[in-house]
């Protein structure tokens, strides 16, 4: 009788794993897989004087954290700290469709608050992202997971990608820098110098190595699937050179997203993209 009693229980656990697994997946699925997103109807929201989130310590989700978890067909790591994260990429944003969808937080979104969706960050962390582009800036709370696009790095609230000039374009190349709730005075306000419009370069990496030869060697194959330019640039990293075979500067981000998918069908790997 007891262990009649004991496999029954571990099979309802079993099944509720499994369960959940699937409700995790199905989330992502359905979220990112229906019809294309939009706006909501002209005048209906007015998100000009949305302030900045405001940085503050919060325990950490206890649903929007597992070491990992995957999302259309892609497995992907959580962070186990913020700490120190900056990095350049581009930003999208998303809207209607997903409006008042529980987030991977557990918050509902909110298209008029000032938040954003990221692959790896731990939920909650405060995020400034500057727009590489028009040098604007906006404070941000990352409450949900996103994009789910290999070449995107952070996903805007509506209310976010208006202020930061976003929205009209679809996509910008964006700097994206932790803040560590504690010492929000630590991110610096200042616009950084690349942040003069025009400036921000954007390439594509389709490989890195420790020996120039190799790199030379991927050249060729690169310029076959390519009208841009192919460069290795040497870089210095904890005292080693690395060798990045890069193709750019690209002149926008559709273009960007079009060769990526052609060295992506052509067994190039997956991309790397790089905002300079």
């Amino acid at each position: 009788m007891h262990t009649k009693v004991t496999l029954n229980i571990l099979l309802l656990v079993i099944l509720f794993l499994q369960l959940t697994g699937c409700a995790t997946t199905h989330h992502y699925h359905h979220r990112y897989t229906m019809a294309n997103d939009g706006a909501p109807p002209p005048g209906s929201i007015d998100v000009s004087n949305v302030p900045d989130a405001v940085p503050k310590v919060e325990p950490l989700s206890k649903y929007g954290n597992p070491p990992s978890y995957d999302a259309l067909g892609h497995r992907y790591y959580v962070m186990k700290s913020c700490k120190g994260y900056d990095e350049r990429g581009i930003a999208s944003w998303y809207g209607m469709k997903f409006s008042q969808f529980r987030t991977s937080s557990g918050e509902p979104y909110n298209m008029s608050a000032m938040t954003a969706a990221h692959k790896t960050l731990p939920l909650p962390t405060y995020v400034q992202v500057t727009n590489l582009q028009n040098g604007k800036q906006a404070i941000v709370k990352v409450n949900d997971r996103g994009p789910f696009v290999s070449n995107r790095i952070i996903d805007l609230s509506y209310a976010a990608a208006v202020r930061l000039g976003v929205y009209a374009h679809g996509t910008a190349l964006v700097e994206v820098k932790a803040i560590d709730p504690t010492h929000p005075e630590s991110v610096v306000s200042q616009v950084p110098q690349a942040a003069v419009p025009g400036h921000p370069q954007l390439y594509l990496q389709v490989g890195a190595f420790s020996v120039r030869s190799n790199a030379d060697r991927l050249v060729p194959q690169v310029k076959q699937w390519t009208q841009y330019p192919v460069i290795v640039k040497e870089v210095q990293i904890n005292g080693r050179t690395i060798c990045r075979v890069q193709i750019g500067p690209l002149p926008n981000v559709d273009i960007s997203d079009d060769l990526y998918d052609h060295l992506e069908k052509a067994g190039l790997g997956k991309p790397h993209t790089v905002v300079e």
